[in-house]
């Protein structure tokens, strides 16, 4: 077949964007993908973030593109089996034998009933949601009864026991403002909770935060930065694979805030949609102590393969916790690895092929 895969926020290359590339690789092995995108030097960057072979797919011109006219978007997207689409909320006017939509977060404030997105939707052959918390927002927008394929962790970061674990807590995202000046990981909340810890008394322990931004975020991480001077707390600014795979094999806990304050009943969408970092994290057998939200739910469950918190004292209690017990933290430890198994590149790829029949 021949399949083509859009993601509007491919430049980013975030999660969904590691979503997508995956999704576009493994359809590669036996189909023919393109992906619409006008620089091609985007493969390059993602292979370097991600670590994803992309050299079996081609890159061609954006035809979503708001600057190509919708008789040439409709007439390129009919040489097309199927097109996997990654929405922001939009459905494209466009004809392939068959459309899929992915949806990363829920979407609260789209019109998912209105009758031109209705009409859209018949047009849909399936839509695939990363998580049972996003489908349950999609499903209510737009009265469907999505599939959830949950992200893969792409087994970038091989395993090796010779590496000793270290006292470092680690947390990965991508730095995102919101209005209220605070970050969507809520880089700076986790930042103020280990400088509690600090002054709790904890001693030989250090807060690594992996942090990916673009430019115009780039004043934010600099005021950050200023506010851990002097203390055991390190930001390193987008990484690479090669430095997060050390750093998921060295870390004993990894911490994940997004949410955190918010309310999401109003704004489900600043909740964690899944969480692949955590998978990640958990798979080198770093103990997870999240935030009880989202779609971390979906990947730790308490007291078995991690730790889920509710408030800044809890979060510090529950790592204290974990710090101070070795049992608890080589039980949680051992667990997390096995969990971490049921999001294997493999079974994704199996179950989007079976989903794009």
């Amino acid at each position: 077949m021949k399949i083509g895969v859009y993601d509007p926020y491919l430049d980013t290359l975030g999660g969904g964007e590691k979503y997508m590339l995956t999704a576009a690789a493994c359809l590669a092995k036996e189909h023919e993908v393109t992906v619409f995108w006008d620089n091609p030097e985007i493969a390059k960057a993602a292979k370097q973030r991600f670590g994803i072979d992309l050299s079996h797919i081609s890159f061609t011109k954006n035809i979503f593109n708001p600057q190509v006219p919708l008789w040439e978007r409709i007439f390129q997207s009919m040489q097309y089996d199927r097109i996997f689409y990654l929405s922001d909320g939009s459905i494209p006017v466009v004809f392939p034998k068959k459309l899929f939509l992915h949806f990363q977060f829920p979407l609260e404030w789209v019109k998912g009933k209105s009758l031109g997105n209705s009409l859209k939707m018949q047009h849909v052959a399936g839509v695939i949601c990363n998580s049972q918390f996003t489908k349950k927002f999609i499903d209510k927008t737009f009265t469907i009864d999505s599939t959830v394929l949950y992200p893969p962790s792409t087994g970038e970061f091989s395993k090796n026991k010779d590496i000793k674990k270290e006292n470092i807590i680690v947390t990965v995202g991508r730095y995102g403002r919101l209005s209220d000046s605070t970050s969507f990981k809520k880089q700076e909340f986790m930042i103020e909770t280990f400088k509690k810890m600090l002054k709790n008394g904890l001693e030989q322990w250090k807060f690594i935060l992996v942090i990916s931004f673009k430019e115009n975020d780039k004043v934010y991480i600099e005021e950050l930065e200023k506010s851990i001077k002097g203390l055991p707390i390190e930001i390193i600014k987008n990484a690479d694979s090669i430095i997060l795979q050390d750093l998921y094999r060295k870390a004993k806990i990894y911490w994940h805030a997004a949410g955190f304050g918010e309310d999401l009943e109003k704004h489900p969408e600043l909740a964690e949609h899944f969480g692949i970092a955590t998978v990640q994290a958990m798979e080198q057998g770093a103990v997870p102590v999240v935030l009880n939200a989202g779609g971390q739910i979906e990947i730790v469950n308490e007291s078995e393969n991690g730790l889920l918190w509710s408030s800044q004292e809890e979060c510090i209690e529950k790592t204290e916790k974990v710090i101070k017990d070795k049992k608890l933290w080589e039980k949680l430890s051992n667990n997390a690895e096995k969990k971490a198994e049921e999001f294997t590149v493999n079974k994704f790829c199996q179950n989007l092929s079976a989903i794009m029949q």
